[in-house]
């Protein structure tokens, strides 16, 4: 539990505050710091400051943080923590907090005296966040005064002064962002809602609030449980094979291990893994470990306890894991971050760690939970025998040699470039628009694949029988890439993958099984942006000779108006099969005309429990979720 500490910490001061380097390439370059200036790199400003407070609450001096969106978009973090130094840093002659704010690379993370761990961007945060906002001010509680500074564009624009007197400790950041840099300076408190519940899940006790001037929304999260509550908070619209979760916590050589394991019914693994707070979605020395002492135990709990009878089945790590929902969180003192997006770990050391807290408390909870143990076994040796079965059928998918014609399916019309750069594929629903689209489409670069009917829910099927659905392994093997732990996105042969159907019921539902079949078994391909959804028009407009396509009611409207009413015929497109090949090739297909949604994922976590309500078993959460988003619905084909 977070705790605060009564007496001040005096090894806390300037002397922690090491310089590195200077700030002037932010403003320049903002999309090296914090990845981009879009809605994702204005909300990752707030994380950064937040960050700096949660290293307090990790140091043990924090246990409140509260976060203001005020009008005008402006945002406030405070925290109940030390309060950063004020007194002046004995190289610059400069305040403390001042050098924090104005040069890169300085502060109390770096040289181990100021914080045992800490996560954000290592000492960049708060003077990028500086550097980035039209202004910034700061507010510090400590020596029993009240510190204030102001700054603008990462430039200082007053001295430090004392407004006041105070009991008690802490630091308030005030700051709006520039609109200059940013393609818009709005932020959604939903997002910023499911980072920071993240946060409380991943400091046990800590509280944090949200507050939302503008419309008065108020969100307040604290966790006791941790990591435990954060586990059975993902599961709690699966059937779990056990209510609370297993949970293991251990310290040693100086890292702080944390891990929670649940189960359901499905067939789903869901592996969350944090470094000091920073979920690294592509894994690490953190996940190998825990998965190499799982498997390891778990094999030895079933040999010692003679659960596995037929002698031809070994237990893998897949099969092991088939319905595991489970966090891990380390906290490492000198993290190393690698991967495409710095979010995997590679402090080796950390991977030994892990495999030994959890090889050794696992082993102690099996043989004090036999019943658990036993489910989990039960539940692992179904997985292995449809995994044999699915291993014939897997065979089916894969490529013979690379790129052979003749191991495409016989439906894929391809394209003749074979650079996947420059390709793309589209997905089509039905044989009748996939006829047009083969007609319509430029085959030097596009690709059509028409499917016949729905395809399999993955949410509520094994290995196995997924691929066993004809269009699943039509997929499969006109992407190239492989499925599940084989996928390999070097070997994608297309780096567009469009999904277009008709903007109707079945049209939505069937776009929806592709996604939740993409999410769970071709990540990667979300992940990229290689996934994308066309946008055929609802209506064309005619009046006389003149044709126009309209995307939305909204654009209809607007269009029926301009064409002055009189005589004008609408047709509303019911399917992608009422256009010919040329119309469907001019609205939908046509690079330089047609308009592309792009999948990603913004947040890995919302969409695990979106496509687990859509597509799951349960109905009570399905029907929840569809009374809440109602009246957001457009285009309601009734």
């Amino acid at each position: 539990m977070a705790s605060k500490k009564t007496v001040q910490d005096n090894s806390y001061n300037a002397s922690q505050i090491q310089v590195l380097e200077g700030l002037e390439a932010v403003r320049k370059r903002p999309g090296m710091y914090i990845g981009t200036t879009s809605a994702r790199g204005l909300h990752h400003l707030v994380y950064e400051i937040v960050d700096n407070s949660i290293d307090e609450a990790l140091a043990g001096y924090c246990e409140k943080i509260e976060v203001t969106i005020e009008q005008d978009n402006i945002i406030k973090v405070q925290d109940n923590g030390r309060g950063i130094p004020v007194d002046m840093h004995p190289k610059l002659k400069k305040p403390a907090v001042e050098v924090a704010l104005t040069i890169l690379h300085a502060g109390g993370k770096f040289g181990g005296g100021g914080y045992k761990v800490s996560g954000g961007l290592h000492g960049v945060g708060m003077s990028v966040v500086n550097a980035l906002s039209e202004w910034l001010e700061v507010k510090v509680k400590r020596d029993d005064k009240i510190y204030h500074q102001t700054f603008a564009r990462g430039k200082t624009t007053s001295t430090l002064e004392t407004i006041g007197q105070c009991k008690g400790t802490g630091t308030e950041i005030r700051f709006k962002a520039d609109a200059d840099i940013f393609d818009e300076v709005l932020y959604d408190f939903e997002t910023l809602s499911h980072r920071l519940r993240e946060l409380s899940y991943l400091n046990k006790g800590l509280r944090i609030i949200l507050k939302d001037e503008r419309d008065g929304s108020k969100e307040e999260f604290c966790h006791e449980g941790g990591i435990v509550d954060f586990v059975s908070h993902l599961n709690r619209n699966k059937d779990v094979l056990y209510k609370k979760p297993i949970y293991m916590h251990a310290e040693k050589d100086g890292t702080d291990v944390e891990v929670a394991i649940g189960y359901h019914d499905g067939y789903i693994e869901n592996i969350l893994s944090y470094a000091n707070n920073i979920h690294t979605t592509e894994g690490g020395m953190h996940e190998i470990g825990f998965k190499a002492a799982l498997t390891r135990v778990m094999n030895s709990y079933a040999e010692k306890k003679n659960l596995i009878r037929d002698n031809k089945i070994k237990l893998t790590g897949e099969d092991i894991r088939e319905g595991i929902t489970t966090v891990i969180s380390v906290k490492v003192k000198d993290p190393q971050f690698e991967g495409q997006t710095k979010t995997k770990l590679g402090n080796s050391e950390v991977r030994s760690i892990v495999e030994t807290v959890m090889g050794e408390t696992l082993a102690t909870f099996l043989e004090e939970n036999p019943a658990i143990g036993k489910k989990i076994i039960e539940k692992s040796i179904i997985s292995s025998r449809a995994r044999t079965a699915a291993r014939k059928a897997r065979e089916l998918t894969r490529r013979k040699s690379a790129l052979e014609i003749s191991s495409l399916p016989g439906k894929l019309a391809d394209c003749s470039i074979k650079d996947p750069s420059m390709c793309e594929i589209y997905i089509v629903e039905g044989d009748s628009a996939g006829g047009s689209a083969k007609q319509g489409r430029d085959r030097s670069f596009q690709a059509i694949l028409p499917l016949k009917g729905k395809i399999i829910n993955v949410e509520k099927a094994r290995m196995d029988k997924i691929l066993n659905n004809d269009e699943i392994r039509a997929m499969i093997t006109a992407f190239g890439t492989g499925i599940g732990d084989e996928f390999n996105i070097e070997k994608a042969r297309y780096h567009k993958t469009i999904i277009m159907t008709d903007a109707d019921v079945d049209g939505a539902h069937i776009r929806t099984l592709l996604l939740t079949f993409f999410y769970r078994y071709m990540k990667p391909l979300v992940e990229q942006g290689y996934v994308y959804i066309a946008q055929p028009p609802l209506f064309k407009l005619k009046k006389g000779k003149t044709e126009v396509y309209a995307y939305s009611d909204e654009e209809m409207s607007v269009i029926y108006k301009e064409m002055d009413s009189d005589r004008v015929n609408i047709q509303r497109y019911k399917g992608l099969g009422e256009m010919n090949p040329e119309q469907l090739w001019d609205t939908t297909m046509d690079p330089e005309k047609r308009t592309l949604l792009q999948v990603g994922i913004e947040d890995a976590i919302e969409a695990d429990e979106i496509f687990t309500i859509l597509m799951g078993d349960k109905v009570e959460p399905r029907r929840d979720f569809i009374q809440e988003n109602a009246k957001r619905v457009q285009n309601l084909d009734i």
